[in-house]
């Protein structure tokens, strides 16, 4: 893998926009909690473009990635907000071009494409960490601000991360890469030229939000039935809020995960709370080397470093 450059005091971070549009409000806090970190946030104009349900075309949100990740002044990327759209930029995207300036791109949720496709098909580690909206915006309480700059400032691994709400389903010890996201974005690229195809023992990070019992069922037989979910030596799972059934009785998203996972053949761990979840989002470096263990006590533990 390919690993861009640690982040420095005064570096660059360009803001853009792949894929829903976002509040004013939330982008200004977010833009400001970059400068609090030490960074100098800048931002295409094209930022603020919205078409329906997008922001801007697919061709202005593409080209202004483009632009950012092609500027020699400019350290890192992060997204604005995920919601729908970032999958769109992809055809529009050249990974020769994009291998010959490597760089960090930050986001979640529907930018689980852009992730994926960094790694995957461009060899690139990303990182599955905060976004302006709902995380910068809301300073340390929507973000981990530790393991932000560990992941993106140091030049080491950025070693054990875990939480007290971090359990396990099923014990084990286990080391791979470190893939994944957001369930949707990675089933919905099955079938075509940016497929979420990992190699054989990773670990893989699953988020998602939003979902009831039934349709998380669905996704992790699908999961299944592709043979991504056989390929990896480990799972994380997020917290996975508003994944469980409404009222009393019905069954939880974690129900749904152990029975899923009854029968595989490494470590489970459920509630590590990176991407979507109610409190501080952890920032994850994906496409290095980690480690799943569950005793003494659960626990992700990156073994690489992911800057250079």
């Amino acid at each position: 893998m390919l690993k861009p450059r640690a982040l420095r005091p005064g570096d660059r971070i360009a803001v853009v926009a792949p894929a829903s549009p976002f509040a004013r409000e939330a982008f200004d806090a977010g833009v400001e909690e970059i400068r609090r970190l030490g960074f100098e946030p800048v931002f295409d104009p094209s930022v603020f473009h919205r078409h329906g349900y997008v922001a801007g075309t697919a061709e202005i949100r593409a080209a202004a990635f483009r632009r950012a990740w092609n500027d020699a002044s400019i350290a890192a990327l992060i997204a604005a907000r995920g919601g729908y759209g970032s999958v769109q930029l992809l055809p529009q995207l050249d990974p020769d071009e994009v291998r010959r300036t490597p760089k960090a791109f930050i986001g979640y949720s529907d930018n689980t494409s852009l992730l994926a496709w960094l790694n995957i098909h461009c060899g690139i580690v990303s990182f599955h960490g905060p976004m302006l909206e709902g995380r910068l915006a809301r300073g340390e309480a929507g973000y981990d601000r530790d393991t932000f700059l560990r992941c993106l400032t140091r030049p080491e691994a950025a070693g054990v991360i875990t939480h007290d709400g971090l359990e396990p389903i099923r014990d084990g010890d286990a080391r791979g890469i470190l893939l994944g996201g957001t369930l949707t974005q990675l089933l919905a690229s099955l079938g075509t030229p940016y497929a979420f195809d990992p190699p054989f023992e990773y670990v893989l990070f699953i988020d998602e939000a939003g979902e009831r019992p039934y349709r998380l069922d669905r996704m992790l037989m699908q999961l299944r039935l592709a043979g991504l979910l056989g390929r990896a030596a480990a799972v994380v799972f997020g917290e996975l809020p508003r994944c469980d059934e409404p009222g009393d009785d019905g069954p939880s998203a974690r129900d749904v995960v152990a029975e899923a996972v009854a029968d595989f053949h490494g470590p489970v761990l459920f509630g590590l709370p990176s991407g979507h979840t109610n409190g501080a989002a952890l920032t994850l470096p994906f496409g290095v080397r980690a480690r799943v263990v569950t005793t003494p006590r659960a626990a992700l533990v990156i073994e690489e470093s992911a800057v250079g």
